[in-house]
Formats: structure tokens, sequence, C-alpha cells
């Protein structure tokens, strides 16, 4: 059924509150999950109505900073998976498949390593620096006349493959360096304290209101590099700028939940089918989506197996890798390279 326009922001609009909504929701029940379950009505009194007492404690010293945390990485991934799809127009580009996470992960746990004793300050930038050059050195390698998409792809696993290994080594090697990062490579957010919400919180909100400004931009990008150009657009810096924003994000969730696998992957998609391809609407409809992922699979990995936590790392994994292997095989090769697909989807999704 076709929509004009205004019929068509309203629809958006529609399915950014009702994922405002799960995104609440996953938030209440990731804070009454754990080795002591609370229903929602026993969170909210423990929130805003209690002021001491046992399950205060347990919210707001345990449930609360791993609530916020596991929304902020979630935000993060996958509105990195956003810019690097609209940037590579590939949709199976994310700060996992092609190696941005686990650049950000091996250079921050090698500052650990030259730097130790300075957690906070150190592993943030060091992140960063490590997504942004994996990044820049997969899109030069991916360079030839244009970016060619399965040569994206091979060099991302590649990569992501070699710094995996870099990672395991040094925690090999350094084992007494890098004790509390034993689950660094699974990724999780077991022991995440108030610290690491206060460490995320700038990074985090600085990538996303880049990521919100940079929205326009990447829409007339998806248009095609002579379009863009013809309408003004600084291809190149505009592209720089977003992969810069997509390795602040990745590096900031890194820095803090190890390395996650499949969250830049499968939230981008599945909010792309409510809110079409309009990246005004995609970027918040993706920090949403992703943050409500994450809090969602770590609810699920404290529940499933009692008294046994499962990391979050290994739930969305389960269910990233199967996801993955549909998009792959159910778009033709002219849509797995890209430009079509996205062209595609941009007449059929104009405002």
């Amino acid at each position: 059924m076709h929509l004009d326009g205004g019929h068509r922001i309203a629809a958006r609009l529609t399915a950014l509150t009702l994922l405002a909504g799960l995104c609440a929701l996953a938030f209440l029940l990731s804070i009454g999950a754990g080795a002591v379950n609370l229903s929602l009505g026993e969170v909210w009194r423990a929130l805003f109505v209690e002021t001491s007492g046992v399950r205060r404690q347990i919210v707001f010293n345990l449930r609360l900073p791993r609530a916020l945390a596991g929304a902020m990485v979630g935000a993060c991934l996958a509105v990195s998976g956003v810019l690097l799809q609209a940037v590579m127009r590939n949709p199976l580009a994310s700060p996992s498949v092609i190696g941005v996470s686990s650049g950000a992960g091996f250079f921050g746990m090698l500052a650990m390593v030259l730097v130790p004793g300075n957690l906070y300050a150190v592993l943030p930038p060091a992140a960063f620096f490590g997504g942004l050059v994996t990044t820049l050195a997969i899109y030069l390698l991916a360079w030839r006349n244009g970016i060619n998409p399965t040569r994206m792809i091979l060099a991302g696993v590649a990569t992501s493959t070699f710094l995996r290994a870099g990672v395991d080594a040094l925690m090999v090697f350094f084992p007494d360096q890098l004790a509390g990062f034993v689950s660094f490579s699974v990724g999780g957010l077991s022991g995440v304290t108030w610290r690491y919400v206060w460490m995320l919180l700038p990074y985090a909100a600085a990538g996303l209101a880049f990521a919100v400004l940079l929205s326009q931009r990447l829409n007339i990008l998806l248009l095609g590099d002579e379009a863009a150009t013809g309408l003004g657009l600084h291809v190149e810096r505009t592209r720089l700028l977003a992969i810069a924003v997509s390795a602040l994000l990745a590096a900031a969730a890194v820095s803090v939940a190890g390395l996650l696998s499949f969250v830049g992957l499968i939230a981008p998609h599945l909010i792309r089918m409510l809110v079409g391809t309009d990246e005004r609407y995609l970027v918040p409809g993706a920090a949403l989506g992703g943050a409500a992922l994450v809090m969602l699979c770590d609810t699920l990995g404290r529940v499933v197996a009692p008294p046994i936590e499962v990391p979050v790392g290994i739930i969305l994994a389960i269910l990233g890798a199967p996801f993955f292997l549909y998009v792959l095989r159910g778009r033709s090769k002219r849509d797995v390279a890209g430009k079509t697909y996205y062209h595609q989807l941009r007449r059929k999704n104009r405002p």
C-alpha cells in the first residue's frame, strides 16, 4: 500500500515510539532479572519509593549500572553498523563483521599492558584509535576505482581474525595485567559498575549526537557519488567523518562490553524494515533497537541456565550467526554488492 509523505512520516514516528516502549520494557526486565528475581512492581518501588534496604542496594549497585551500560553499548554498536552500511553501501557491513570491534579491542588491551593501572583514562582513546585505524585500513584494501564490497568483507574477516588472535595472545602473555579481562574476547556485561557507566557516557553521547547530525548527509551519500557531488556534498569528507564516528561508537562499546558480535548487523536490518532507509529515522531507531537487543540478550543470559550466567556475547553470537547467513543468502549478488540494493530502498522509502 502506497503511503504519502505525511502518512509515511507518521508511521515512522509511531515505529520510533513503539521502539522506545520496547527499550523501556527491556530496561525494566534487565533490572529485575538475576540471582534474585524482582517483579516489575518491586523494581518500581526500589527505584522510586524505597530509600534503603537490600532490594534497593541490589537494584542501584548491581542491576541499574549494568542495564544502563547495556543500553548504551547496544545503541553504540547498532548506530556504528548503520554508518558503516551507509558509507560502504553494503548491507553486511558491521563493526564485528569487518573487524572494527576487533581493532578497538586489540589496541585497547595493548594500551592496558603498556600503561597499566589507568583503565578509565587510557582504554577508550586507545580503543578509538584502534577502531579508526582498522576501519581506514579495510576501506583502503577494499578500494579499487570504488568500494569493492566482496573485497571489503574478505579483508574485514581476515583482519578481524588476525586481531582476535592478537587479543588472545595478549591474554596469554600478560595474564597478570589482563586478569580482569578474561571474558573480553567473548563479550559481556558482568561486573559492570557505575565507573564504567560514567566512562562510557561522554563517548556514547558524543558519537550518537554526531551520527544524528550526519544523517541527512548520509541520505545524500546513498544517492551515489555523482549525484551527491552534484548536490554539493563533499563525498570523501562525509565518508571520513562517518567512519570516524563509527569507530568512536564501536570503541566506546568495546571498552565496556568487550567484543560483542552482530549487534551492528541485526539491529539496523530489523529497524530498516520498520522505518525504511531514511537515515534521519534509521539512526535513532537503530539506537533504540540496539539498546533493547543487548539488554534483552543480557537478561536471557542471566535466566536461561541459573545459577550459571551466560555472557551476552554468546547469546548474540547464537542469534547473529544464522541472521548473517540469512542476509548473505537472501540477497542476490547485485544486492550484496550494495549499490542497487540501497538505491532501490531509497526510491521506495523516499520521504
